[in-house]
């Protein structure tokens, strides 16, 4: 029994660490170099992501640059850049790319926030999946009264309570990133 919800833990605080590492990614009105370190860039016929071909960091609070260690990746990153859903134009001075981060409109902050609850959204999902199965597995167990059953069961459906407040927390921290100008 004690594995089981032991597996439970574990499973629900990967669905927080999954959102938080999504959060990562969504663009905020600062400069992060997450947003741009898993893109996958077309180096030499192989998709990689920008983190191992190039050197990227920020120097200040909107702006991003990437220092590719090979002259002949600068083009690539380029398009990639441009080619993701982040709305960001790199600037190419030969010896790096740098990005400016634009400030964000309301609209596309209100946009942001949206994507962030559905992420949330999709967190509480997985956690709740995960109560689900750990509650299947108790009721399977041999050996065991049904007392005992029912007692790992209010710890399993303590667990996703702190798990779905946690995910909350981190909403609403998200949010309020976001929303700040």
């Amino acid at each position: 029994m004690q594995n089981i919800i032991a597996d439970a833990k574990d499973r629900m605080a990967k669905a927080v660490s999954n959102l938080e590492k999504e959060f990562s990614k969504l663009r905020t009105g600062r400069a992060s170099t997450s947003l741009v370190e898993d893109l996958k860039v077309d180096y030499y016929g192989t998709p990689t992501p920008i983190a191992q071909v190039a050197s990227v960091a920020v120097p200040d609070s909107r702006t991003i640059t990437i220092q590719p260690w090979d002259r002949n990746a600068f083009s690539d990153i380029e398009k990639a850049i441009q080619k993701s859903d982040l709305g960001l134009n790199p600037v190419n001075d030969g010896k790096m790319l740098r990005i400016i981060i634009p400030p964000l409109t309301e609209e596309r902050r209100k946009d942001l926030v949206k994507v962030a609850k559905k992420y949330t959204e999709e967190a509480k999902v997985a956690a709740r999946n995960v109560r689900r199965d750990a509650n299947d597995a108790l009721k399977k167990l041999k050996d065991v009264s049904e007392d005992e059953v029912h007692k790992a069961q209010e710890q399993v459906q303590k667990l996703t309570d702190d798990t779905v407040a946690k995910l909350d927390q981190t909403l609403q921290k998200k949010d309020k990133e976001i929303m700040e100008l």
